[in-house]
């Protein structure tokens, strides 16, 4: 992650307001630009981490060969760019869409265009040097498109923070979203039908990586995953999609709590709070779109939908505001440029191998939620919940580290123990959505209405405990596939 590129995505009504603010000066070109991305009709190139794109910007035409994702470990360099003459691809045997899947011109086709008109400008932030773009334009796949207005900043030399200095002032312009999709990614996606919702990705996380390149790695996944959620939320509401941008939030902050131990700079604590503050004013919505469909048509469904709709308002009015803009810039500037990552008393356990780092926090985290589980039954609501959290965390924590564990014996008991870990969460889930309702319903001022005990009713309370220690002991007896 030393290479750092900040995509901003700014609201098409206010690209005036940015073009007349003088914030970056004079402009130093603009220009027209046609891509059109091409792939197998099954999407083989994309499916496997590649994208092929011809661009014409002028009379030039430039074919560009990108290696994203797992595709990057594969070669010496992830990017590959051929002057050709005409508007189709030349895949000679130098191109790795030719030596790693055996294609040639005429098994790809074109799949989508991007057409954008490209300002360019060249910034001086305080003693660095900054490229700025802004792209204005259209995603066009069949008969469906897609508008794009963002800005990237590259840093051409100087300080990586100088570019957060720039973004800020952006900001103030105009509201700005961190873009963290690229162009090709938003073409294939108008090819898929529409999604509600984003689920968390697999990290890429390598062999020789470090444990500090994890950390950074796991929270711009799921930073990334929160930002594709708000951006369907933010369109519509979608139950879904407020669902998984909740759920990127407590990944991001399992990923703090997770690695603790190297990000003890001062700022991780202020902005983990500040996610958790995000994360009640979306919980607020979910706790409501959990009770209402247990709700049968008549007064209190109809009082929790208007209270629903409250609450989605509230949700909407958080993520817009000055605040939550402010949350995302601090965050992205402390992942790439926070004290942590000098800190001269954590630069040994900093550079330890990620694999060892991850075995030492699961077999803890193992440990801490079978001293708390060992009787569901016997314990309160709070101290239920209080495991429900460590099975959170242990399996998210699971998920960031599968991919450092790639022999078939792990990979296989990966599989088991996730499995596992699914049945416990989702039945903690259930009994914790049994235990909040009445709070819910309190809060809103409906606990006395009189149909309101069917929507709490405990009757199989019991039950659903003795379920949870069953699967939690499932758990227990799963493999350990760090091990």
């Amino acid at each position: 992650m030393a290479e750092i590129e900040l995509k901003l995505e700014i609201p098409r009504a206010n690209r005036k307001a940015f073009l007349t603010s003088g914030v970056v000066g004079e402009s130093a070109g603009s220009v027209r630009q046609q891509s059109v991305y091409f792939d197998t009709n099954d999407r083989t190139l994309f499916k496997k981490g590649f994208t092929l794109r011809v661009r014409r910007s002028g009379d030039a035409r430039m074919q560009t060969v990108k290696a994203t994702g797992k595709g990057v470990s594969l070669f010496a360099r992830s990017e590959w760019e051929t002057p050709i003459v005409d508007d189709l691809p030349v895949l000679e045997s130098t191109s790795p869409i030719a030596t790693e899947f055996g294609l040639n011109s005429t098994d790809v086709s074109p799949q989508f265009k991007v057409s954008v008109e490209r300002h360019i400008w060249n910034v001086k932030e305080n003693s660095s040097q900054i490229e700025a773009v802004l792209d204005e334009g259209t995603v066009i796949a069949g008969d469906r498109q897609t508008s794009i207005c963002e800005i990237e900043l590259e840093l051409k030399d100087g300080d990586a923070r100088d570019l957060f200095v720039l973004a800020r002032k952006f900001e103030a312009v105009a509201p700005v979203k961190f873009g963290v999709q690229s162009k090709a990614e938003r073409g294939y996606w108008l090819m898929e039908a529409a999604k509600s919702a984003v689920k968390a990705e697999a990290v890429e996380l390598g062999q020789a990586t470090t444990a500090i390149s994890a950390f950074q790695t796991i929270a711009q996944s799921c930073f990334r995953q929160f930002r594709l959620n708000e951006t369907i939320l933010l369109r519509g509401k979608s139950a879904e999609a407020l669902h998984q941008a909740r759920v990127a939030i407590r990944r991001l902050r399992s990923a703090f709590s997770l690695f603790k131990v190297l990000v003890l700079d001062g700022e991780a604590g202020r902005l983990s709070d500040e996610f958790r503050w995000l994360a009640h004013v979306l919980g607020e919505a979910r706790n409501l779109d959990v009770l209402l469909p247990k709700a049968q048509n008549g007064e209190l469904r109809r009082k929790l939908g208007t209270a629903q709709e409250h609450a989605y308002d509230d949700a909407f009015d958080a993520l817009k505001s000055p605040r939550a803009s402010a949350l995302m810039l601090d965050f992205n500037e402390w992942l790439h440029c926070g004290d942590y990552l000098r800190l001269p008393a954590r630069q040994e356990e900093r550079e330890r191998s990620a694999e060892g780092f991850a075995s030492e926090a699961l077999d803890k985290m193992r440990k801490k939620i079978k001293k708390h589980g060992r009787d569901l039954l016997g314990v309160d609501d709070e101290q239920r919940h209080q495991v429900r959290k460590d099975a959170k965390k242990l399996r998210y924590a699971a998920e960031f580290f599968g991919p450092l564990f790639t022999e078939k014996r792990s990979a296989r008991r990966h599989k088991h123990f996730i499995a596992a870990m699914e049945r416990l969460q989702d039945q903690l889930g259930t009994l914790n959505d049994l235990v909040i309702g009445p709070d819910v319903l309190e809060k809103h001022g409906l606990r006395s209405h009189p149909e309101a005990e069917t929507l709490v009713s405990h009757a199989n309370k019991t039950s659903l405990i003795e379920e949870a220690q069953s699967c939690l002991d499932d758990v227990l007896d799963t493999k350990r596939f760090w091990r």
